[in-house]
């Protein structure tokens, strides 16, 4: 980070949060044979085609952020690593109404901070709280990355939409949106995040009847579209590297994602298709008294062999694909956390056009345009800042996944050569044992 980069954000705070420009993330797929958006339903968790915006999607107004939180937006690397907030998602729950049916989720938190009032929290959020959560943290903080949540998506062909196999992966994946946060240096402090933690259900209701109406936020959106086709003149260096990064590590780590399910679902077919192979020497083997010992031998080497694929498919399937596909989600994270920063230039730039054309009062403008110098210049530093962060943080992850997956690879073949192994030294051990037999005879 550059020396003295927090300066503009203490001297200039009110500028260091732009106005909101809230973008839920257009989220990739699983596999696209597999999965297809349901364009039509706010929710997957939504039968009903009228979603309450107060309910799913309302944003309150701007709340500035603490002194300390301000320079926590630029100082990431000298925060102390001491956790001391501890949150848990669980237990989820099926509710049915008479016009939709959705899923809640246990959300426990344990903390030692004295700005909350308990020790011990427990509520219960539905995905689309958690929508609400996402949306008031891109608006607080526009320039931050912030984690993504769990797409919104329908499994063809799936008869019971709320199966067990989708609940706990979704579960695993919000457990980890919080965790997140929880561990960020400026979000953490977030207020909404800690009304999120706290808040009985009627509290969060009301809480988000606070946030700007349906025009309101038609009016952000219109706005925003108008700037992004308008365009940044000059973004800086740093950010075109920025943005092409992105872009070629988005494109890896999609195809990655691609070929792991790929390899997922063939791992898969081996496996049922092994554990019909067992039976079969076990039933030929009575039939054939004399291959009694090798074909008993061959299904319980086959059995053994078939639990280490089941081991390493768990493997694959909860460690390996949950990662490299939040990534991508990630790399769609970035190129919305440019945007807003390209829209706070975009003001800027109208700014500046204005004043060589004269299109208003010169020192209404000249003022404007100072505001807005202090706002590019704090939500700059900002994305830098936390660019580093996650820079850091994704090599660390990717990194140990793929060294785990591998040990964890290494250890499973090793396990079915020890067995394979040990069927060959019995079986060579009987063939001395009957020649010995034989010569003896």
């Amino acid at each position: 980070m550059e020396p003295g980069s927090s300066a503009p954000c203490l001297s200039a705070s009110p500028g260091c949060i732009p106005p909101g420009h809230s973008a839920l993330l257009t989220a990739l797929p699983l596999s696209p044979d597999a999965l297809r958006f349901d364009e039509e339903e706010d929710d997957l968790e939504v039968f009903s085609k009228d979603a309450n915006l107060h309910d799913g999607s309302s944003f309150s107004p701007l709340m500035l952020a603490s002194p300390s939180s301000m320079i926590n937006q630029v100082k990431f690397e000298d925060e102390p690593e001491v956790k001391d907030l501890f949150i848990t998602v669980d237990e989820p729950e099926s509710h049915i109404t008479a016009i939709e049916t959705f899923i809640t989720y246990r959300i426990a938190t344990k903390t030692t901070r004295s700005e909350f009032d308990s020790s011990e929290f427990e509520v219960r959020r539905r995905y689309q709280d958690f929508l609400w959560l996402k949306g008031r943290l891109e608006e607080a903080h526009p320039t931050l990355i912030i984690p993504p949540l769990p797409e919104k998506f329908i499994v063809k062909g799936m008869v019971e939409r709320f199966n067990d196999d989708f609940i706990e992966t979704r579960r695993k994946a919000l457990h980890k949106f919080l965790n997140r946060i929880a561990d960020h240096p400026t979000l953490t402090f977030n207020e909404d995040f800690k009304i999120f933690l706290t808040a009985q259900a009627w509290e969060l209701t009301s809480h988000k009847k606070q946030g700007p109406g349906l025009f309101s936020r038609m009016g952000q959106t219109i706005k925003a579209v108008a700037s992004s086709v308008r365009g940044v003149k000059n973004r800086p260096d740093e950010f075109i590297e920025l943005g092409e990064y992105m872009e070629a590590f988005g494109q890896k780590i999609s195809v990655l994602d691609k070929v792991s399910q790929r390899i997922l679902k063939e791992e898969k077919d081996y496996y049922e298709e092994m554990k019909e192979y067992g039976p079969i020497y076990t039933l030929w083997s009575a039939s054939e008294e004399d291959l009694v010992d090798p074909l008993r031998g061959m299904a319980g080497s086959i059995d053994k062999c078939c639990k280490v694929t089941e081991a390493l498919n768990s493997k694959l399937s909860n460690d390996l694909i949950p990662i490299i596909h939040e990534y991508v989600l990630y790399s769609e994270t970035l190129s919305g956390v440019l945007r807003r920063r390209d829209l706070i230039q975009a003001e800027l730039d109208a700014k500046v056009d204005a004043l060589v054309n004269r299109k208003a009062d010169k020192d209404i403008l000249k003022d404007e345009i100072e505001k807005l110098e202090d706002k590019v210049e704090c939500a700059n530093n900002a994305l830098k800042a936390d660019w580093e962060r996650w820079k850091k943080n994704m090599r660390t992850d990717l990194k140990d996944t793929f060294l785990n997956m591998a040990d964890s690879r290494i250890n499973r073949y090793e396990e079915c050569l020890a067995t394979w192994e040990t069927f060959l030294s019995s079986q060579s051990y009987d063939e001395q044992f009957d020649a010995q037999e034989e010569e003896g005879s």
